[in-house]
């Protein structure tokens, strides 16, 4: 399709400059050229310019341009015959031209441009069923958000990976929303639940890892049952990585929808936060308590405050945890034996932890 659309106004260009133009895909192919005997070749030199992310490059017979849409790199390149600067411009107004009619013809025609468009908030509500019927787009139909975020580097290959893992291009759409972030919005059967978009989001981070050695972080969406709805799935995949990264730091997965309290505490104004732990932490400061003792909160809550069941994780007799409960008391005035202290001694740690992570530190941490 891409060859097809480019090829005429490759040789109106080649008419008006006089010069030899062309188009390369990624792996260097040329897909698009006013010299016909030329479709077909491989630029292998330029497919590696390309490759190591370059927008404009030159070998020894002509000079490159990439095309960008969106403000994002395209997989294709123009060429001009030459090297010289009217080559180069030559080059940088034919891609210009191509990313143009590019970007027309995928918003005029393309379902997967119209989907990327309504989890992006570009298209009106209004105009969302009228455009989905010009397009013969299958509205009725669960679908549900995966949101793909490399961690460190950007990796190009991903995006590449996920869309051989969705080849049914008609029903599961796959692109690139920034560097690092890549979105699929897969239809599902409607009464697909969580463990199984789970265990889709397993399959998908070990074969990126296994493929291209790239850690990712994969956010899921609720799922959404009529069209509009995917924009929200979207935003909730996002908000299931940001909320991941500071409440469930071992995890690299998370699900929207078991997010709990750590989703609440991320919607709190910061101001209201900071008067949260001056209140709760006014008898005395959890910068008192040493790593040890942490230690024991953290396992006393995950043996739901089982004093003997914790004893035997942590390999101390009863009355040492006892005791370290006890010294937690003094020093913050909350008994953790006690329900209602429990809860909000923990939702203290939450409300601190997410602090931290905005770079806003409450009181105790100024001395």
């Amino acid at each position: 399709m891409a060859s097809r659309l480019f090829q005429g106004l490759v040789l109106q260009i080649k008419e008006a400059t006089g010069k030899m133009v062309g188009v390369i895909d990624n792996d260097g192919t040329i897909i698009a050229c006013s010299d016909l005997r030329k479709m077909g070749e491989v630029m292998e030199e330029a497919a590696y310019e390309l490759e190591s992310g370059k927008n404009t490059f030159s070998d020894k017979s002509f000079s490159y341009k990439t095309l960008s849409m969106h403000g994002m790199k395209l997989e294709y390149a123009v060429f001009a015959e030459g090297t010289d600067e009217i080559a180069r411009n030559t080059a940088a107004v034919a891609a210009v031209s191509l990313s143009g009619l590019k970007q027309y013809y995928d918003e005029k025609y393309d379902k997967a441009t119209f989907v990327k468009n309504i989890i992006l908030d570009n298209i009106l509500p209004g105009d969302l069923y009228a455009k989905a019927k010009e397009l013969h787009f299958v509205s009725d139909v669960p679908r549900v958000v995966l949101l793909i975020r490399t961690v460190g580097r950007a990796e190009s290959a991903v995006i590449n990976i996920v869309s051989s893992i969705f080849p049914e291009k008609n029903k599961d759409f796959v692109f690139s929303v920034n560097e690092n972030d890549v979105a699929v919005v897969k239809e599902i059967k409607p009464n697909t639940d969580s463990k199984e978009l789970l265990k889709l989001a397993k399959a998908l981070e070990e074969t990126i890892y296994t493929e291209a050695l790239v850690r990712v972080v994969i956010g899921i969406g609720k799922n959404a049952y009529q069209l509009k709805d995917v924009a929200d799935s979207y935003k909730e995949a996002q908000t299931a990585i940001e909320v991941g990264t500071v409440f469930e730091t071992d995890k690299s997965i998370i699900h929207y929808e078991n997010l709990g309290i750590g989703r609440l505490i991320y919607q709190l104004p910061t101001t209201l936060c900071t008067m949260f732990l001056s209140e709760v932490f006014r008898k005395g400061s959890i910068e008192m308590l040493d790593q040890e003792t942490l230690l024991t909160i953290q396992k006393f809550f995950e043996n739901n405050l089982n004093v003997s069941e914790t004893s035997r994780k942590l390999f101390v007799h009863r009355n040492t945890l006892v005791y370290r409960l006890e010294k937690i008391k003094k020093i913050t005035g909350l008994d953790l034996r006690e329900f209602d202290h429990a809860i909000i001694f923990k939702v203290a740690l939450m409300v601190k932890k997410y602090l931290n992570s905005r770079g806003i530190y409450d009181i105790y941490d100024k001395k």
